[in-house]
């Protein structure tokens, strides 16, 4: 059986020509190759000696996930569908901007978290992805799109984790793709371009601030206890004061100056007059004498069958917003995109054969308390 290349990082991949008796600069050749030149045929790598040619015929391979479908929105998103095997397909989202290219990627089939307002949480979880599976959503995507741009340069600036998954769940996956993607030999992304947004796995959320300090967004969703423990269940393990605090320690190793927290609107759930000087006196509570250290960013939310969940009128947003500004906090009103093809933010699902009965658990939990406190 021969290993895929798109499963190591750089160290990983000189460790495995060394394993084959070669240098150390082979892989960083092969590794141009692969990640930047978009190559799988061994052939094409024409600086490479023919015998280590021979030996990577023998041993390795290259290989993309299948594509199932493809849809583009009137806005010009791009969703592709993946074939991950055993009857588990997941999604990857583009979304093109004037100034950037960002690519949505997934890092799980499925998600154990189960929060209410997310189309893949209500899918249950099937298994992690492996850091082949997850980087190979970014290499088929960028040498794609630079073949349908007729383009030589990158296409994609920004890589967001915010696909199917909850990243920090799939932790030793997730760490050599975010190398990999920093990687000058490889994709070149800064630090402060590639986001992993968690739902708040408090420990791996220390974890990665040593290992790979990329930009980091939280999903709040709530400013109390009572009422994120029913959205985000992670949140009964986690609480807000535990959370808080490690976004606290994260801001000492992130390469952007705040945390991102995403705000999902919910019509008469997350977006009532009570809520935004919570929200305020929450991040006030953990300001620290730096003063401002975080950013909001609501989204508006992006309806599908099972929720049972409307989104919060668009003059709601905008009052919510405005109280969160004239108390001194950033934030902004996501827009939309894809919408039209699924492709918006908590709407991926892909196709995932739940082992978690997440159907059943999402039909006892229907009721949303609405505390306050």
């Amino acid at each position: 059986m021969t290993t895929n290349l798109l499963d190591f990082d750089l160290a990983g991949l000189t460790a495995f020509c060394e394993g084959l008796g070669e240098k150390r600069f082979r892989a960083t050749q092969l590794f141009r190759w692969i990640h930047q030149r978009g190559a799988s045929d061994f052939d094409q790598m024409t600086d490479l000696a023919k015998s280590l040619r021979e030996k990577l015929k023998g041993t390795a391979h290259i290989t993309a996930l299948h594509v199932i479908t493809e849809h583009v929105s009137a806005d010009g998103t791009v969703k592709w569908l993946f074939d991950v095997g055993d009857g588990n397909d997941v999604e990857s989202v583009f979304i093109h901007e004037d100034d950037r290219g960002t690519l949505c990627v997934s890092s799980q089939a499925g998600c154990a978290v189960g929060c209410r307002f997310c189309s893949t949480g209500h899918q249950g979880f099937s298994r992690n992805l492996s850091t082949g599976e997850i980087i190979a959503q970014l290499w088929f995507a960028e040498h794609a799109l630079r073949k349908r741009f007729g383009k030589d340069e990158r296409i994609i600036s920004n890589v967001v984790m915010m696909g199917m998954g909850e990243p920090l769940q799939n932790y030793t996956a997730l760490v050599p793709a975010l190398r990999t993607m920093l990687d000058d030999h490889g994709y070149g992304l800064s630090r402060r371009r590639v986001t992993v947004s968690t739902s708040g796995v408090v420990p791996m959320m220390d974890r990665l601030s040593q290992d790979c300090a990329v930009a980091l967004a939280v999903s709040l969703h709530a400013p109390n206890d009572p009422l994120r423990d029913a959205l985000v269940p992670l949140n009964k393990k986690y609480p807000l004061k535990e959370l808080m605090e490690a976004c606290r320690r994260y801001l000492e190793f992130a390469p952007r100056d705040f945390i991102t927290f995403e705000y999902c609107m919910l019509d008469g759930v997350t977006d009532q007059p009570a809520h935004a000087p919570q929200l305020i006196a929450l991040v006030r509570e953990f300001a620290g004498a730096g003063g401002a250290w975080c950013k909001f960013n609501l989204i508006p939310f992006n309806p599908f069958p099972a929720s049972g969940l409307l989104r919060s009128p668009a003059a709601q947003v905008s009052a919510f917003a405005k109280m969160l500004s004239d108390a001194g906090l950033v934030t902004t009103v996501r827009k939309t995109r894809g919408d039209d093809i699924d492709a918006a933010c908590g709407q991926l699902a892909g196709d995932v054969k739940d082992r978690t009965r997440a159907a059943e658990r999402m039909a006892k939990n229907r009721v949303i308390p609405l505390a306050q406190a």
